[in-house]
């Protein structure tokens, strides 16, 4: 039976995730310095509060609302502040399916979304499911990252439907600045687009410059529709309470929420315990992303101070997010430099290539990784880089 053409035309893994899996079949131990799963990173959760939350007696109820419900909506809407109001949003089970309710929104088959890269390659497929093709615009980067509204404008075409912008970036680092959110609005109003913005990790700001966007919400009225996207992933930490939200702004902002609600009621996939306990879950996340933000500058520091015995290494800029790109001498392709070092060091790390860095010469790596093996790790494969 033939299968859909939105799907890959195989499954084998590549080359690196194969490596990986043969080490530790045959049990090797290997360092992860990807790693970006919060629980698996020796996180200290408040377990008592949570399981308290998650036993709400609610939860025996099922009282459906397509768009999520009103307590949850509230208790989102005030964590985030800037005047966002429960009517302004709509909860999925993840951000990856607001993106799907968003992508069958906004297009039809044989239409296009923008994506500045480089990206997470999640948009591809997310895209790609629903019959739409992700288009990767190359962004610029001098000092610090940036959007080239030149690219972005001549790559809109009679089928473009949406602009995607992750803030900050994942794995960049880059938050837009105030300039480049008027220019994107603009070129969105002038074009007829929509603009998503995911702001999952905008809570984690680094060394982010003094004209960066926290967030779009302080855009209370932009000149185009803007769909906010973020979750309990990156802002509690908390993954596996599989909760996503929405804000909707701009024009036909009321049209888009019912459009979206139809939608949304075709599937109701968010369940009933995680939205009962989202007003407790958002006020103890404060606390934990304070030790994550905790992690990630004690992981910075040590990464500067393992460089000034490596001049010939370097990396670039960490204004926000949970990852940070480390600069190498590009004497081979980034994935054969990946997976020399895993092979040699039993140390994972991840190509620049899978997120559409230019060239090579680039590594991620992961600055939510425990620290102890954060500083192993670096002390393993800086030798060999």
């Amino acid at each position: 039976m033939r299968l859909s053409s939105r799907l890959p035309q195989g499954f084998e893994p590549n080359a690196l995730t194969a490596a990986l899996e043969r080490l530790r079949s045959e049990g090797r131990g290997v360092l992860d310095l990807t790693l970006s799963n919060p629980t698996r990173c020796g996180l200290a959760y408040p377990e008592a509060e949570i399981l308290a939350a998650l036993s709400n007696a609610k939860v025996l109820s099922y009282d459906p609302d397509p768009l999520g419900s009103r307590t949850a909506r509230e208790a989102i809407a005030a964590h985030h502040g800037h005047g966002l109001q429960a009517d302004d949003l709509f909860l999925t089970a993840s951000t990856s399916e607001g993106y799907g309710l968003l992508f069958k929104l906004l297009g039809d088959p044989g239409d296009e979304v923008l994506v500045p890269s480089p990206s997470y390659p999640l948009f591809e497929w997310l895209a790609r499911l629903e019959g739409l093709t992700a288009r990767s615009v190359p962004s610029c980067f001098q000092d610090r990252w940036h959007l080239d509204p030149w690219a972005l404008e001549t790559a809109v075409s009679p089928r473009t439907r949406a602009i995607v912008v992750v803030n900050p970036n994942n794995p960049t680092g880059h938050f837009l600045s105030q300039p480049e959110w008027h220019r994107l609005t603009d070129l969105c109003a002038r074009k007829n687009l929509a603009l998503l913005v995911d702001e999952v990790f905008s809570d984690y700001a680094l060394e982010a410059p003094a004209d960066h966007l926290a967030t779009a919400l302080v855009d209370a009225d932009p000149p185009c529709p803007v769909f906010l996207l973020s979750g309990l992933s990156k802002v509690g930490a908390l993954p596996q309470l599989k909760l996503g939200w929405v804000a909707v702004r701009g024009p036909g902002a009321q049209e888009h929420l019912e459009a979206l609600a139809f939608l949304a009621d075709q599937y109701l996939s968010v369940s009933a315990p995680v939205q009962a306990a989202a007003p407790t879950l958002l006020g103890l996340a404060p606390g934990i992303r304070q030790q994550v933000r905790a992690r990630l500058h004690a992981n910075l520091a040590t990464l500067d101070a393992t460089l000034t015995a490596h001049p010939h290494l370097s990396r670039l800029p960490v204004e926000g997010g949970w990852s940070v790109l480390l600069r190498c001498p590009a004497m081979e392709a980034d994935e054969v430099l990946a997976l020399r070092l895993l092979e040699a060091t039993s140390t994972l790390v991840h190509p620049g290539s899978f997120f559409d860095l230019p060239g090579d010469g680039h590594l991620v790596l992961s600055l939510l990784t425990p620290e102890a093996e954060f500083r192993t790790g670096l002390l393993r494969i800086f030798p060999i880089l």
